[in-house]
């Protein structure tokens, strides 16, 4: 899968039974699978999370493959983790730490790989509604939702194009190589990001 859209994946139809429930439903599993193992923040919290995440996609019939496509720059983020935990001499926290972030990414997931991107956006303006009343704009939280489930993946697939190119001209050690473009890349999309919505009006008062 291409690092552009691998660390969400891409949503293709299905007849799963996470397909079929309703997206406010979907929210809440997200939550219930992501949320406990960071207060419990203990290793068979993580790992139940995990088996929970993992069988939940394993039975609306996406593969072990879709599941785990999750782009190179974050299985390294997460040996990273571990290894620092580890150097520490803090081996619960080695599983823990990465563990949970593992099982935010697999949670959502199971929304981004079963639920089309505008639905979950339109659920999410809805669920938001109740709090105008202390301010918060729902379209304009959809709004950064939006950008940020776009910009994520793209900007990691980036990183991935200029590993390809330097690694092509046999200069894939050479941090030079590989962060200039990356770094330019994002300059320039976020310049087409913001004069995109300048030209549509947005961010609104």
């Amino acid at each position: 899968m291409n690092a552009h859209a691998s660390l969400f994946g891409i949503y293709e139809p299905g007849d799963g039974w996470l397909f079929r429930i309703p997206v406010g439903w979907k929210y809440l599993l997200l939550l219930a699978i992501a949320v406990p193992p960071l207060i419990a923040w203990t290793w068979w919290a993580t790992l139940a999370a995990l088996m929970v995440a993992v069988g939940c996609l394993l039975t609306s019939g996406i593969g072990p493959r879709r599941i785990f496509a999750l782009g190179w720059y974050l299985w390294v983020l997460l040996a990273v983790m571990a290894v620092y935990q580890l150097t520490s001499t803090l081996f619960e926290a080695a599983f823990v730490a990465p563990g949970n972030v593992l099982v935010a990414v697999l949670a959502s997931r199971m929304l981004t790989l079963t639920t089309s991107t505008p639905v979950l956006l339109d659920a999410l303006s809805t669920g938001l509604r109740p709090l105008r009343w202390i301010g918060v704009n729902p379209d304009a939280v959809s709004l950064m939702v939006a950008l940020m489930l776009r910009s994520i993946p793209y900007l990691a697939g980036s990183l991935q194009d200029a590993r390809d190119a330097a690694r092509a001209r046999g200069s894939e050690r050479n941090p030079v190589f590989l962060l200039t473009p990356a770094v330019v890349g994002a300059v320039a999309y976020a310049q087409r990001t913001g004069e995109a919505l300048h030209a549509r009006g947005l961010p609104e008062e």
